[in-house]
């Protein structure tokens, strides 16, 4: 079984930003692009145009309907994948030593080579992080997107998980929460980032920023003045042709 390292010289992780994901999915669409035409064994389907299609996802969106006890209801878009716990029970419980967290960075990843597809990792997981791709018949799992960050025949701003990359409404952020002065260090103690299930002990890397309540206004409003300023320049040329329609 494999050991957990006492310490990663960095922490890199992911910032989800519950308040403006609007579940559209192009994370989870591309993050399956990405891991399967590049890292690794390529990410399997199964009667993926049938009637019961099946298939493995790195990343996943799961979507909430949510009643608060004061306020409106309102719902919740929740992307999910691997957190990079720094007290991974998946890495502790693998018999054959695949499942493993690296020390320079503390991204958790699986040796495929290694792994015998037993499950375990997956049991032991309290996300639901892992699937086992049937067809290759191994453990898969977010990598980070460990072959784009470090590469330098990419953009440099294309060096950050496809997830992240790919997201339209900004709601992912990546960075090294070892780092204080980091973008998501920042955030999370901006946004009060907290961690998915921490009564698990798991310790997660990966955070996330709660949504606001909709009925609440940030800040105070300020009241139209029935006296306002005529309009100037092509504003005021608007005004007047909308007046003699």
């Amino acid at each position: 079984m494999t050991a957990l390292p006492e310490k990663t010289e960095k922490k890199l992780g992911l910032v989800i930003d519950l308040d403006t994901c609007v579940g559209c999915h192009a994370c989870v669409v591309n993050c399956k692009e990405w891991n399967t035409s590049n890292y690794g064994t390529p990410l399997s389907d199964m009667d993926a145009y049938g009637a019961a299609p099946e298939g493995t996802f790195l990343n996943r969106v799961h979507s909430y309907e949510v009643t608060p006890q004061s306020g409106c209801a309102q719902t919740v878009h929740f992307p999910k994948s691997c957190l990079h716990c720094d007290d991974a029970p998946c890495v502790t419980v693998c018999p054959t030593g695949a499942s493993y967290k690296r020390s320079e960075d503390g991204i958790v990843l699986v040796n495929e080579t290694d792994c015998m597809g037993c499950g375990l990792c997956a049991w032991a997981c309290p996300y639901g992080a892992r699937e086992l791709d049937q067809l290759a018949g191994i453990m898969k799992k977010c990598t980070l997107c460990v072959d784009r960050i470090y590469n330098e025949n990419i953009p440099e701003e294309d060096r950050e998980p496809a997830c992240v990359r790919t997201c339209p409404a900004g709601a992912r952020h990546f960075g090294d929460f070892a780092d204080p002065d980091s973008n998501v260090s920042r955030l999370v103690a901006e946004r009060d980032g907290m961690d998915l299930m921490p009564e698990m002990g798991t310790a997660p890397v990966n955070k996330y920023l709660p949504p606001r309540k909709k009925d609440v206004l940030v800040g105070e409003t300020k009241q139209l003045d029935a006296k306002s300023e005529e309009p100037k320049g092509f504003l005021a040329w608007l005004d007047k042709a909308l007046e003699a329609i």
